[in-house]
């Protein structure tokens, strides 16, 4: 899934993806202050793992302007859901490509282990000082899969008041992405067809275009407090669907994936199994609030987001750090809390005769999706960082986090529910001035 909403001052948002800041360490003038970190993250059951190596690099330039540029690398392989459900009968699918196929055994959650990925996202920022207490940021990003390319530009405008206690900031972001799938894009809602048989296919490619707008207030409330709080529209049109997601059609009488007639593979070519659909545009909306607190040493990092969209999904996450300064380390406990309901057109199966014509095998409802990243679901998040400076001018830190996601659907059949997932993040971050 793609994540390309503005954050913060829209700097560092290819970095954000593995939480890398700006590094601790600060740099003089004419030197650059660098921030390298890898991030390891494993899904357990054998599904997705991910190595992701990151570095940041800034430098504040001698008429107060500054550069920042950055580069991450996410290498991704293991078995990922294909959105149809575990059945009491072995299933066999066929791969993106049409080119061949996979089964998985009775009971197990459907994973098409043919997954593979590498991204590569650059990104730069150009700062500059308007005026004593204006300043204008520039960016441009661009992010390279190998199906998937995405070109952006980000401006924003920082502009203090209240002897620079209170700072307002506007932001707009603009990407255009093109979606080049393996076996080229799926028609919405038709059947996967066996092995051997032309797929349904609508051309080689499609487009996304995402514009984010931000509008944000910074406040020093006292000499150890600082509160923020951020609006964010973001608009996307264009292509949505995820090109290698499924959604199973069931006999309702067996509450099998349904076989025979116009699913009859053996004629027809037909799999019980049709490609999703969602809407080809999307209203999101973010108020996010965040509060640091400094204490005689220690600091405390809170904040909360409320989301919604027009494909009535909404979600609360509640994110808590404790600093806690030892006496040449520091120590920082995290806790992440987030649910978020699912969209108007999450469904776990089709059925045969209500939802999908028995003779024909049209599909009788506008939309549908069975990727779990739209169901109704609930994530914890648990880790610790570590971190201690090494020499004068470099800090090294590590962190590590345990996942837990639950996902809840209603009205399926015992044994078919979409399984909880659990993953672990282990990142190493090293900061230095060079």
């Amino acid at each position: 899934m793609q994540l390309k909403n503005i954050k913060g001052q829209m700097s560092l948002a290819a970095c954000a993806l593995l939480q890398v800041t700006s590094p601790t360490v600060q740099a003089e003038d004419n030197e650059w202050d660098v921030d390298t970190a890898v991030l390891l993250y494993s899904e357990g059951d054998g599904r997705v793992s991910a190595f992701e190596p990151a570095i940041y690099a800034g430098r504040d330039l001698e008429d107060g302007d500054r550069i920042d540029l950055r580069l991450v690398v996410d290498a991704l392989t293991g078995a990922s859901p294909n959105g149809a459900h575990a059945s009491s009968v072995a299933q066999t699918f066929t791969t993106p490509s049409g080119k061949g196929s996979y089964t998985t055994k009775a009971g197990d959650t459907p994973l098409d282990d043919t997954f593979r990925d590498t991204r590569v996202a650059l990104g730069a920022d150009w700062t500059m000082e308007l005026d004593r207490l204006s300043k204008l940021t520039l960016g441009a990003n661009f992010s390279k899969e190998f199906d998937y390319t995405s070109l952006g530009i980000s401006a924003s405008y920082a502009k203090d008041f209240n002897n620079r206690n209170t700072t307002l900031t506007t932001g707009f972001a603009f990407n255009s992405d093109t979606i080049n799938p393996v076996g080229d894009i799926p028609s919405e809602l038709m059947p996967m067809m066996r092995e051997g048989f032309s797929q349904n296919r609508e051309g080689d490619n499609d487009t996304k275009v995402i514009t984010d707008f931000l509008v944000g207030i910074t406040q020093v409330v006292d000499r150890k407090t600082i509160v923020q709080l951020n609006y964010s529209l973001g608009i996307t049109d264009g292509y949505q669907n995820d090109p290698f997601k499924i959604v199973t059609v069931i006999d309702p009488v067996t509450g099998l994936p349904a076989t025979g007639g116009i699913f009859d593979t053996g004629v027809t070519g037909n799999l019980p199994y049709v490609y999703e659909k969602r809407p080809d545009s999307r209203q999101k909306n973010n108020l996010y609030f965040k509060v640091v607190r400094h204490l005689e040493e220690d600091v405390i990092n809170f904040s909360y987001r409320y989301y919604w969209d027009d494909w009535d999904i909404n979600s609360h996450t509640f994110d808590f750090k404790y600093r806690y300064q030892m006496a040449n380390s520091y120590l920082q406990p995290h806790f992440r809390y987030y649910m978020q309901s699912a969209a108007e057109f999450h469904i776990h199966n089709l059925e045969l005769g209500s939802e999908v014509d028995q003779v024909t095998g049209e599909v009788l409802v506008d939309y549908a999706s069975n990727d779990y990243r739209l169901a109704e679901s609930e994530t914890l998040t648990l880790g610790v960082k570590y971190g201690m400076p090494i020499g004068d001018n470099s800090e090294l830190s590590m962190r590590a986090e345990i996942i837990s996601q639950t996902v809840t659907d209603d009205n399926v059949p015992a044994g078919e529910e979409t399984p909880d997932l659990d993953a672990v993040i282990v990142q190493v971050n090293y900061s230095f001035v060079w």
